[in-house]
């Protein structure tokens, strides 16, 4: 038993490649979270992937046999709203998906997906249904000095195949185009962190992040001041953890071993 993992209060959980990848859940995953909640504990569901709403993934849960509700949930979009309402910006060229653009516009926020006057902030997500006009757009908005904010730096989001492009690699697409960068939001930064110990009033040494990716959820856990846990069930290997800065307070396979070690 792992004393120290047996006191912690509150899990946040990495998704694809932590619990599950696509829709295959992880064997443990099931046991994991009621084991939490049975001890008093509670987990949050934290997540990069800016392509959908809370909705979808309390949809895919379900389909998977896990009960959820809005409150189980912090994502990058919803830390990049809270960043964007504090901004005040007259316009935002929204280029993600139709459900990143709704959940922008549903919070209030003066969003559009066309080149018009009055554009001071690009914002940039996952995007599932990236088109040319949408890079082609960036380019040419890019060339003024406006607010360039991005969800997430992930490279690339695991699939049953292997691995496609995520948000962090078309901004690297447009940095070789325009050579800026944008202000990324996610993880690896706290702040999604900070909400999640806002949100449940629980302290720092209470919570521990979980994730398959040093360079996001471990660096975030580091960046945040909490222990953090490297899985090896999905994007992260030994090798990158040999040669990564960001280093996890504890290393397991997956999560059933992770559970194994707090019974």
């Amino acid at each position: 038993m792992n004393a120290k993992l047996k006191d912690k209060k509150l899990f946040l959980l990495d998704m694809d490649g932590t619990i599950y990848l696509e829709d295959d859940l992880f064997d443990g995953t099931l046991d994991f979270l009621a084991h939490v909640k049975d001890n008093g504990g509670r987990y949050l569901f934290l997540t990069n992937n800016s392509s959908k709403g809370i909705d979808k993934y309390i949809e895919k849960l379900a389909r998977l046999g896990i009960e959820s509700s809005p409150d189980d949930f912090l994502t990058s979009t919803e830390a990049t709203v809270h960043y964007l309402k504090g901004k005040n910006h007259q316009k935002i060229y929204a280029f993600g998906t139709a459900s990143f653009k709704k959940q922008l516009s549903d919070e209030g926020l003066p969003i559009t997906d066309k080149l018009e006057d009055g554009i001071d902030c690009l914002c940039i997500a996952n995007d599932w249904e990236l088109t040319f006009k949408k890079l082609e757009d960036s380019c040419i908005l890019l060339r003024e000095d406006i607010d360039y904010i991005a969800t997430n730096p992930d490279w690339v989001c695991p699939t049953w195949y292997g691995f496609v492009p995520d948000c962090g690699s078309f901004c690297e697409m447009l940095f070789r185009a325009t050579g800026k960068r944008p202000k990324f939001i996610g993880k690896p930064q706290p702040d999604m962190v900070y909400l999640a110990l806002e949100r449940t009033g629980y302290k720092k040494e209470d919570a521990v992040v979980i994730g398959d990716r040093l360079y996001t959820d471990i660096a975030c856990g580091v960046n945040a001041g909490i222990d953090s846990i490297f899985v090896l069930s999905g994007e992260g290997t030994l090798a990158d953890l040999e040669a990564s800065d960001a280093k996890p307070s504890f290393v397991y396979e997956n999560i059933r071993k992770i559970l194994n070690d707090m019974i």
